[in-house]
């Protein structure tokens, strides 16, 4: 393989590293969390338990009974700081907050403290992970300029992501078709078929490239939300499915994009959406 595309290698590959260990991290940290505040853990109080607001919340109350207790102006007044005044709706907010933190069980003094600073110490382990993956990713972005490649014209794709397929496909010629790119990333499923019917929980291919296959579904929940083909298909695929519908449709949509990458890469051509007929 062509050095500059293991350079790559080593970094994205470092990258998926470090955001396995933030997703593992961040799983302990919620089991932490439904100790501390049970509620706040089991209600979407927050769009993101782990933004700054909800971090904020976490960190500077020792206990549910703190924000219960305190008047609901000042607590509007900390989530509006919090957020820089972010929030749609701070008091709505403030009032289902300190409602859950009103159901919320409630540790004995001798776990609490010991909860408190398992939580603490797994924001910091998030936040440092999480500043190492920006690191990285300025690397990536450099790496990437020594690189003629015509993946980021894909709108919302990103250097970053398109690094992560490049560093793993290296040079695209040594894959016969898409179909062969497909298996080499592991976007392959088992047939289980029954005269015309077909189970939907047919099993994907336990195999192939994980690293790969990790940069394309990352890079295909972009795509769809900037491009119409991609977000008509993963909709088509979403209300198709009768479980796991985000999962299934987007996995599906990484398939349909590797067809995209495949002849991207080979024709060396800049990607034009197709426009809307009529």
């Amino acid at each position: 393989m062509d050095e500059r595309f293991l350079a790559l290698q080593r970094l994205t590959r470092n990258r998926f590293h470090l955001v396995n260990m933030i997703k593992r991290e961040k799983t302990y940290f919620l089991n932490s969390l439904f100790l501390k505040f049970s509620s706040l853990r089991q209600e979407k109080i927050f769009s993101n338990n782990f933004g700054a607001t909800a971090m904020a919340v976490v960190e500077e109350f020792l206990s549910p009974d703190e924000i219960a207790a305190m008047p609901l102006e000042d607590l509007v007044s900390f989530l509006e700081q919090k957020s820089k005044n972010r929030l749609v709706d701070t008091e709505g907010i403030a009032k289902a907050l300190q409602k859950a933190a009103r159901s919320s069980y409630r540790l004995n003094k001798s776990l609490a403290d010991p909860v408190n600073a398992c939580l603490a110490s797994s924001i910091s382990v998030i936040k440092f992970l999480q500043s190492e993956v920006k690191k990285l990713d300025k690397l990536i972005e450099e790496h990437m300029k020594a690189i003629p490649q015509t993946l980021t014209s894909l709108k919302g794709i990103g250097p970053v992501y398109s690094a992560g397929i490049l560093a793993e496909v290296g040079d695209v010629k040594r894959f016969k078709n898409h179909k062969a790119l497909a298996k080499f990333s592991g976007l392959v499923w088992n047939e289980q078929q029954s005269g015309d019917w077909k189970a939907e929980d047919i099993k994907r291919v336990r195999s192939g490239n994980k690293y790969l296959r990790y940069y394309l579904v990352e890079a295909a929940n972009l795509i769809r939300v900037h491009d119409r083909e991609y977000a008509e298909f993963y909709r088509v695929k979403y209300d198709e499915a009768h479980t796991h519908k985000h999962k299934r449709a987007l996995v599906l949509t990484a398939r349909k994009l590797v067809r995209l990458v495949y002849a991207l890469l080979r024709t060396n051509q800049l990607y034009i959406p197709r426009k809307r007929g009529g």
